[in-house]
């Protein structure tokens, strides 16, 4: 799964990165993004790459209100083609979320250690998201609701003691494929989302100061020394 990552490029890297035409929110750096909050994304619009925020937890277009929003932070890239509340989002509404790693946990409860990931090549990559819009039919009045959620899939070979899941990675090369909202056809974004993901992952042990949602910097994504895993 993925409840917990970091975005610290500045604009003009993250700008150049994603090939971004157009911004309408200013990017701050966060080193401790958490579920509901505000989050950049990446999405196309008339063949232009645009970089806005979306809350982080996906209200599906028909439900009566925001209440799931807490519940569909990530979706399971297995099932996302079937799934009521992301199938129409993995066939349209496609975005790429800019992340330069995410926190893991490993251990029993109440002890669980924080760990910082990221692939093993470059700083700054995407995460593969959907995005919808929804809009309150009691106000229809009211600004519309745009929020995202985090595709997952099984974690690889190189994290895989720490969690079974991990936030699907897209390679830079997939990225225009991916957010293309002309590619309806699930096969190829099945193919996308198999052949694109990244697997080659690094990690190492972060202070527990990441656990409260409240502490943020750049001392959380120092390395600290523990005994080792296994």
């Amino acid at each position: 799964m993925c409840g917990r990552f970091v975005i610290s490029s500045s604009y003009d890297f993250i700008k150049k990165s994603f090939a971004i035409d157009f911004t309408d929110r200013d990017i701050t750096p966060n080193y401790n993004v958490c579920p509901t909050q505000h989050i950049p994304a990446v999405r196309n619009k008339n063949g232009k790459n645009i970089l806005t925020k979306m809350h982080w937890g996906l209200v599906p277009s028909w439900a009566k209100d925001k209440s799931a929003a807490t519940r569909m932070i990530n979706a399971r890239s297995e099932t996302i083609s079937e799934k009521p509340s992301f199938r129409n989002a993995f066939k349209k509404r496609r975005c790429l979320i800019p992340v330069n790693g995410y926190y893991e946990w490993k251990g029993d409860k109440g002890n669980k250690q924080p760990y910082f990931i990221t692939p093993t090549t470059g700083v700054l990559f995407g995460f593969a998201g959907l995005w919808e819009r929804w809009t309150d039919k009691e106000a229809p009045d009211s600004s519309p609701f745009d929020s995202c959620t985090i595709v997952t899939t099984a974690a690889s070979i190189a994290i895989e003691h720490i969690h079974t899941r991990m936030p699907l990675i897209l390679d830079p090369r997939y990225y225009d494929a991916w957010l293309n909202p002309e590619l309806e056809d699930v096969g190829e974004l099945r193919r996308i989302l198999q052949s694109g993901a990244v697997q080659e992952m690094t990690y190492y042990p972060v202070s527990k100061a990441v656990n409260p949602v409240k502490n943020n910097g750049p001392e959380l994504i120092q390395k600290i020394s523990i005994p080792p895993l296994f």
